[in-house]
């Protein structure tokens, strides 16, 4: 979990990698192989950091080996209970997995394309080895983000991953920008500590199947039962006033979405961007089980989950 690979004056935020085509430009930062940035014909999609800044709120990051929270940091696999630490400390919870802080080697950078990979060394709490390559590549059609966890160990493991991209639709805020979430049903929580309770169909402010105006509301829960075309993919839409957005689209690998809109006691933060987060597995998957989406991982098997960002 070392930043070995950290030049002694490489940024903050890591080595960068730039990648780009038909338009689209995107900033990738090795530590945690984070999007930085990303545009389209100079209009940002995503909430932007400096190179030489600390990531803020896992802004733009690859989270693995699980999106989301562990409640307690405690789950049990395959009759072993298991620790981790807490990464979330106000809310006592192991937050967005194990490589956020990882510098990630660079196995290849071309003008159009990125790879990454670390390796998730077997640890108190995940005693399992990982190897997580994440691939990045730009089209007319956008940026393409795909993240396969590779099992090399000699026990059974538990998975999961996703990003944790902040969308811009245009200008202005959250507030101002019409949200299209085609899901069924949504993942209620506690509102102290965020801990998931039951699935339900959406409701009120949760209902966002229709284009609707964001507003005041506050989310931040996982959304599932997505409407899919015909090769399983959805689509959820970010769109400003002027008509300009960002659509995110994934596969069935990923059957869960978290929607933040991302409000923080820092100003500069709050509700500059919607966090759309496509998840192979819903919050405390390693607790509940396949039932809720979690990947487990054979000895030298392998699972890959891939979603694009693209202007609209």
């Amino acid at each position: 979990m070392s930043a070995e690979h950290v030049g002694e004056g490489a940024p903050l935020s890591g080595s960068q990698l730039t990648i780009a085509a038909d338009g689209y430009t995107a900033e990738i930062a090795t530590v945690g192989a984070t999007l930085r940035s990303l545009r389209h014909d100079g209009r940002d999609l995503v909430v932007p950091f400096a190179a030489d800044e600390v990531r803020p709120v896992f802004r733009g990051a690859v989270l693995a080996p699980w999106p989301n929270r562990v409640v307690d940091g405690r789950y049990a696999f395959d009759g072993t209970d298991h620790e981790l630490a807490l990464t979330e400390p106000t809310r006592q919870h192991a937050l967005h997995g194990l490589v956020g802080w990882t510098d990630f080697a660079v196995e290849a950078h071309e003008s159009d394309r990125a790879v990454l990979t670390t390796t998730i060394a077997a640890q108190a709490g995940y005693p399992f080895r990982v190897v997580v390559t994440v691939e990045y590549r730009v089209d007319g059609t956008g940026l393409h983000t795909a993240v396969t966890g590779r099992n090399t160990g000699p026990a059974r493991a538990p998975w999961g991953t996703g990003p944790h991209p902040y969308l811009v639709a245009g200008p202005g805020t959250v507030d101002d920008w019409t949200l299209t979430l085609p899901a069924a049903e949504v993942l209620e929580v506690t509102p102290d500590r965020l801990i998931p309770t039951a699935l339900v169909p959406v409701h009120d402010e949760f209902d966002l199947r229709a284009p609707t105006v964001i507003g005041p509301r506050f989310v931040d829960h996982a959304f599932t039962g997505f409407d899919r075309d015909a090769d399983g993919t959805a689509a959820i839409d970010v769109v400003a006033a002027d008509g300009h957005g960002v659509r995110v689209t994934f596969g069935t690998e990923c059957g869960w979405v978290q929607v933040h809109t991302a409000d923080h006691v820092v100003a500069e933060y709050h509700r500059t961007g919607l966090a759309v987060e496509p998840m192979t597995c819903a919050p405390d998957a390693f607790n509940t089980g396949a039932d809720r989406g979690l990947v487990v991982l054979e000895p030298g098997a392998a699972h890959t989950a891939a979603w694009t960002i693209a202007a609209v």
